[in-house]
């Protein structure tokens, strides 16, 4: 990844977006990253990224919600009729 300070940017912007449309350009103000010039390609591929991964987040949400509802209410009960020792002598015996 190439990096230019803000200033370089400004006076060179031909060659900044040359140099984006092979590569990704850090630009920095102070040695600090503040922005990233991105080709048209790579900005379509990091978006299709985001919206693959909130399609992800939101199945697992829906799955997860599917898995509670399929507890059945004697599952329920028999968890909730559990004591403290219970609890602890079954967590002891899976060690």
């Amino acid at each position: 990844m190439v990096t230019m300070t803000s200033v370089e940017a400004q006076n060179s912007f031909g060659k900044l977006l040359d140099t984006a449309q092979r590569e990704a350009v850090t630009i920095t103000r102070h040695g600090r990253p503040t922005a990233f010039v991105v080709s048209p390609k790579d900005m379509e591929e990091l978006l299709d990224s985001r919206r693959k991964r909130s399609r992800a987040v939101a199945d697992l949400e829906a799955w997860r919600a599917q898995a509670a509802k399929r507890a059945t209410a004697a599952q329920t009960a028999a968890a909730d009729a559990l004591t403290d020792e219970d609890v602890t002598r079954m967590v002891h015996a899976s060690r």
